[in-house]
């Protein structure tokens, strides 16, 4: 074989190796591609250009090498497009059905929407559940007296056209009841967390079934605003603004027909505005996607959207609708003059709804992922191995229990100590009293004895005067005789 050859042969294996190692090795990390590649290098320097080329060739072909060596530890090994090849297949293959192939497992497997929502109690969110979803949920209503917020979540499975899905809806229960609202938001952020700790302990386990793992996490929030016309409540900022950063909030206007429409446009932009404001992020419809952009666009300028629930069914015309019957008049839910319930349901269930699972797994369980992993140790750029951090985080985890031990026994001591001077003092004071009762006592007991001397002295004293009353009579008797 010419040098030439050789050269554009091992020169396109090696790029060949450094593709394949860029896809097989990008999450190990760069040094692992690097040294892959520097053996299929030498490897091929040896075998391949040595024995068929000249020396000016060798060194051409290693000086090529070592650019490419060189740009490697430069720049991050990634897949480029200008490293790929285009080629032409001569008959069909079959791959073409990977789209159908993937479709055929996700609806075989199934799919899981996680729903929470958040909003005070009787403002209608059961109701809006199953107006959503064209069912009954059989949902518990809630009373106003709970002492605080508690989450209840329930599961069902659904089918439509053989898509199964596994609903879960969870209700903030007693969420605005309370007197104190100032923590009303934690509960709900320490069950979102929750969730994202349960599937990130899966995650960290040696054997995962994430196939079969039930994914809990909250998908979407829809947050049920109070139709007061005026503004967001205090409760309702800060408790958005704890969760925008761990779930994607959908603001909606609960009860929409309690209000009028020109109130409804006023009470929207006042929303928004208050919300940016203040910081508060909310999810906002995905328009990087050429199918749905101008949809999701125009959509994203209706938010909050202005809803009516209804489990009732009323006649309009030829037709039963899903509405609210009042003496003025009917509240149809499906008509968009009337709320924007059909505006909610498209976006959030026929064109997002996979676009919200995926924004929870690699932005919001992506974060909390991230601070998880910081917090145990672990950092992108350092350089220790998996073994050396463990060993560190044992021994810091060791040098706290040491240190938290020492803490006790020293409070153990001085415990102690307070405890035996308590002791001592009790001591004290009890042998005090019981010299104070031991001289009561025999004072006492010197009275009692002076007292039955002197009565033991007057009963003597009594006898005798008695014997000498007794004398005289006896004399006196005598002498009448």
């Amino acid at each position: 074989m010419a040098a030439t050859d050789v050269e554009m042969v091992s020169l396109i294996i090696f790029e060949m190796v450094i593709v394949i190692a860029s896809l097989d090795f990008e999450l190990q990390g760069d040094n692992m591609t690097r040294k892959i590649a520097g053996a299929w290098m030498d490897r091929f320097e040896k075998s391949h250009l040595a024995p068929h080329s000249s020396a000016s060739s060798t060194a051409v072909q290693n000086h090529s090498l070592a650019s490419k060596a060189d740009r490697l530890e430069q720049t991050p090994l990634r897949v480029l497009e200008n490293n790929l090849r285009n080629l032409t297949l001569s008959g069909h293959v079959g791959f073409d059905s990977l789209p159908d192939q993937l479709v055929n497992k996700s609806v075989s497997q199934g799919f899981c929407f996680n729903i929470l929502c958040v909003g005070e109690t009787g403002i209608g969110k059961s109701t809006m559940m199953d107006t959503l979803f064209n069912t009954n949920f059989d949902s518990t209503p809630s009373s106003h007296d709970l002492p605080g917020v508690k989450l209840k979540a329930h599961t069902y499975e659904l089918r439509e056209k053989n898509v199964l899905l596994k609903l879960t809806v969870v209700d903030s229960v007693g969420f605005g009841d309370q007197i104190n609202k100032e923590d009303s938001w934690k509960p709900i952020v320490d069950y979102i967390d929750a969730q994202f700790d349960a599937y990130l302990q899966e995650e960290l386990k040696i054997k995962r079934m994430l196939h079969s793992y039930h994914d809990s996490r909250v998908h979407a929030c829809l947050y049920f605003v109070a139709p007061t016309g005026h503004s967001l409540k205090a409760l309702d900022l800060v408790t958005m603004k704890k969760l925008d950063s761990k779930v994607n909030i959908i603001p909606v206007i609960a009860k929409a027909d309690t209000i009028t429409k020109s109130e409804l446009n006023k009470f929207k932009a006042k929303i928004m505005s208050e919300l940016m404001a203040n910081g508060v992020q909310i999810y906002q419809f995905p328009t990087d996607d050429e199918t749905v952009a101008e949809t999701n666009s125009a959509m994203n300028t209706h938010l909050p959207f202005a809803v009516v629930g209804s489990n009732d069914e009323v006649k309009v015309g030829n037709k039963m609708v899903k509405a609210r019957q009042y003496p003025w008049g009917t509240v149809q839910v499906e008509n968009e003059n009337h709320c924007d319930f059909v505006k909610l349901r498209e976006m959030l269930i026929r064109t997002n709804m996979e676009d919200l699972r995926e924004t929870t797994h690699f932005r919001h369980f992506e974060l909390y992922r991230r601070h998880k992993l910081e917090e145990m140790g672990f950092s992108d750029s350092d350089t220790r191995s998996l073994s050396e951090t463990y060993e560190q985080k044992r021994q810091e985890h060791i040098t706290s229990l040491q240190k938290k031990e020492e803490e006790m026994r020293q409070t153990f001591v001085i415990r102690v100590k307070e405890k035996e001077a308590e002791l001592k003092d009790s001591e004290k004071e009890l042998h005090a009293r019981f010299d104070q009762l031991k001289k009561q006592h025999a004072d006492e007991k010197k009275k009692i004895e002076d007292s039955r001397k002197r009565l033991e002295d007057e009963i003597n004293l009594f006898n005798q005067r008695k014997a000498t009353v007794e004398a005289q009579h006896s004399t006196m008797g005598k002498k009448k005789k």
